[in-house]
């Protein structure tokens, strides 16, 4: 009976609301910097957060004819501004952790559950996250940080949960992925793991067919109830996701 011995989560919209608030308003930071005559609104990013990675979207962004064409190393510049902006807006405290996070992360590291992260942001804006939001102790209670390029291919490809895995000697089978979005969620898929989805505003429309659990929120004990969009395994009492849940999940 499979049991779960391993969490691997995603950063941006999982751990955090990290996409409206923070990636987006650190590019127009970035582009306005750069002397370029374009801003991201609310709509458009959600339009590019279908395409996975923050270089990729300023390269899809041009070549749809919204941005001036550039070199793939202004691009890269370009990206490199942003996550210094990115990383002062952690800083100061403006992105905190999403309901639950902390609640269900404290509970499985004492649980002696391993932890690890899977995400296509960059390591620098992932450690930001860490240090700011949660705190420098995690840097060693996280087994595995596994995010930016280091596979050639980015969600919902399964290869940054593959080497995350590989690096961890971890088997499929007891790993539970948790993520917010539907190329989270085909990337857990293709790598074979059962995944909890904590859907926000840019992802709550997306299609999570086959998804283990699907949730407004993690939530906390002493606030009002979760909303359960999708529940595959029939989970009893889901007011908020609870570490019995996810141990649930894994078995059924």
């Amino acid at each position: 009976m499979p049991e779960l011995k391993c969490m691997l989560w995603d950063v941006d919209g999982t751990l955090a609301d990290t996409e409206r608030d923070g990636h987006r308003v650190a590019f127009n930071m970035a582009f306005k910097e750069a002397g370029i005559e374009r801003q991201w609104d609310i709509a458009t990013y959600g339009e590019l957060l279908k395409v996975t990675g923050g270089k990729e979207r300023i390269q899809f962004d041009i070549e749809r004819g919204y941005m001036p064409d550039m070199p793939y190393e202004k691009i890269a510049e370009l990206h490199a501004r942003k996550t210094i902006h990115y990383q002062t807006l952690i800083a100061d405290g403006l992105i905190p952790l999403r309901s639950g996070v902390l609640r269900l992360l404290e509970g499985a590291y004492q649980d002696g559950i391993t932890l690890g992260v899977a995400t296509t942001t960059t390591p620098a804006a992932l450690h930001a996250l860490i240090e700011h939001a949660l705190g420098k102790e995690w840097f060693d209670r996280f087994a595995v940080l596994a995010a930016g390029d280091i596979v050639p291919h980015k969600k919902p490809a399964p290869d940054i949960y593959n080497y995350a895995l590989e690096a961890l000697g971890m088997p499929a089978e007891n790993t539970l992925a948790l993520e917010d979005s539907s190329n989270g969620w085909l990337s857990a898929q293709a790598a074979g793991l059962k995944c909890v989805v904590t859907v926000n505003g840019y992802t709550a429309n997306q299609n999570f067919e086959g998804a283990d659990l699907v949730v407004s929120e993690f939530g906390e004990r002493d606030a009002p109830a979760i909303e359960v969009i999708s529940n595959k395994h029939d989970l009893k009492a889901v007011e908020c996701v609870t570490l019995s849940h996810l141990k649930q999940v894994m078995v059924g």
